[in-house]
């Protein structure tokens, strides 16, 4: 638990510290160009930290699940198909980090 709250304020800590300079450096470029700038390395950040922590945190769901659901089911055999549907339900969050990475990588 403490590695994972270690990592969360880790990355928020590097995001809070690298944005700024992509935004100065980006605003610079647009000064000297006179266009307008998009935001591509933020935009190509924020996909990579949507795809990474989400698969992040659903590691971490299935290992509770899992270990959980082992226990229960060596109790009680029949309880198989509710873990199955519990140990799938936290691949949603890594498929909707996936869609939301898509998304982002589609405003580049």
């Amino acid at each position: 638990m403490k590695k994972s709250v270690l990592l969360t304020l880790t990355a928020m800590v590097v995001m809070f510290v690298i944005a700024p300079a992509t935004f100065a450096a980006e605003a610079a470029e647009v000064a000297a160009e006179g266009g307008i700038s998009t935001g591509a390395g933020l935009i190509a950040i924020g996909a990579g930290l949507a795809v990474g922590l989400a698969g992040i945190a659903t590691g971490n769901a299935q290992a509770n699940v899992g270990a959980g659901g082992t226990g229960a089911m060596a109790e009680k055999p029949e309880l198989f198909t509710n873990v199955l549907i519990l140990f799938a339900i936290p691949e949603t969050i890594v498929i909707l980090g996936f869609v939301i990475g898509f998304l982002l990588l589609g405003k580049i």
